[in-house]
């Protein structure tokens, strides 16, 4: 079996299930991070409070977009030209609104259900050395319920995406992976945060063995998961585990594992000036390759594409790449 034979013919829809968040980014020293006492380049569950409390130190100026995980991936897989859908859940107030306009902005078809509580929120603290830390209020996100994926959500879907964030609400994530493969998608896993995959470690090991496809990993995640911190030993142990493994190394670039054969692709643009923030490199890097999946791309040709998407999402704050960046991509699409 070949890449292209993971992902069902005829089909070049993505979807994406997580957390309908909104991202406040400020720039902080490393001094302001510590006093949060949060752990640099992790994620964090936080109430609302703390949020605002940490908020209320900061003369940083605030940059606010939609964001998530999962919602990141697909608003690139769009931008790239691709047909996108985000399911997920948000307040009905302000911060929904905002959501809501940045998907249909970007052509992603929304569904979105709607709930009283306050849509959730991430404050993501960019340090110096463009590492992004990130505090998460998830609101509104986390109170989307199993019986509210129906087969609508994922119908014609070559492949539906998960955010490792979902780990945390295992029967939601057990039902979409249900629900994913009766709909006949290839199911793609981004481990999202090495703080994840030490708090769901026994969870993701069984849902990857018996549902994921597609799975995709930083080094501190891999090595959480696999217990390895070589990259050779890393990416080996992940492509036992599935069909199609991939390792990212950042400005070292990417490792690919189809069925077991492996691939290095270089970084875009290592040696190009240092990265401003590293927020939603990660989740631009799987709008591309997933988009090269779908399209039937080689495995160094959707390595390639996730590479200049990772890359290019570097250069700005936050995970909107503008349109300059998106016309520089698209020059590396197959013809």
């Amino acid at each position: 079996m070949s890449i292209q034979e993971v992902v069902p013919k005829g089909k070049k829809r993505i979807a994406g299930l997580g957390s309908a968040l909104v991202d406040i980014l400020i720039h902080e020293s490393d001094s302001f991070l510590e006093a949060t006492g949060a752990a640099k380049g992790g994620m964090e569950l936080v109430g609302e409070d703390t949020i605002h409390a940490i908020l209320s130190g900061t003369r940083s100026e605030k940059k606010i977009v939609p964001g998530g995980s999962a919602c990141n991936t697909i608003i690139g897989v769009s931008c790239l030209g691709g047909q996108g859908r985000f399911v997920g859940k948000c307040g009905q107030d302000d911060f929904g609104d905002l959501f809501t306009n940045g998907l249909e902005k970007h052509q992603v078809e929304p569904i979105l259900f709607q709930s009283m509580s306050p849509t959730g929120r991430v404050l993501s603290i960019i340090t110096p050395d463009a590492q992004r830390t990130m505090l998460t209020y998830l609101g509104a996100s986390s109170e989307t319920f199993p019986h509210e994926i129906t087969d609508d959500c994922f119908a014609d879907s070559a492949i539906v995406h998960l955010e490792g964030y979902l780990l945390f609400n295992r029967e939601l994530m057990t039902t979409a992976l249900r629900a994913a493969k009766k709909a006949g998608a290839a199911i793609s896993l981004d481990l999202a945060s090495f703080t994840v995959v030490e708090q769901a470690k026994d969870f993701l090991m069984s849902i990857v063995q018996d549902y994921v496809d597609i799975l995709i990993a930083n080094e501190d995640e891999a090595r959480v998961f696999t217990g390895f911190s070589d990259e050779r030993s890393a990416i080996s142990a992940l492509s036992e585990k599935t069909e199609i493994a991939v390792l990212k190394v950042g400005q070292k670039g990417s490792y690919i594992a189809d069925h077991g054969n492996i691939v290095r692709v270089e970084a875009i643009g290592s040696g190009k000036g240092r990265a401003i923030d590293t927020t939603g490199a990660g989740d631009l890097w799987a709008s591309g390759f997933l988009y090269g999946l779908v399209n039937g791309f080689t495995v160094e040709a959707c390595g390639q594409l996730a590479s200049a998407c990772g890359y290019e999402v570097c250069q700005v704050v936050g995970a909107n790449i503008p349109e300059e960046g998106w016309k520089r991509i698209r020059l590396l699409i197959p013809e």
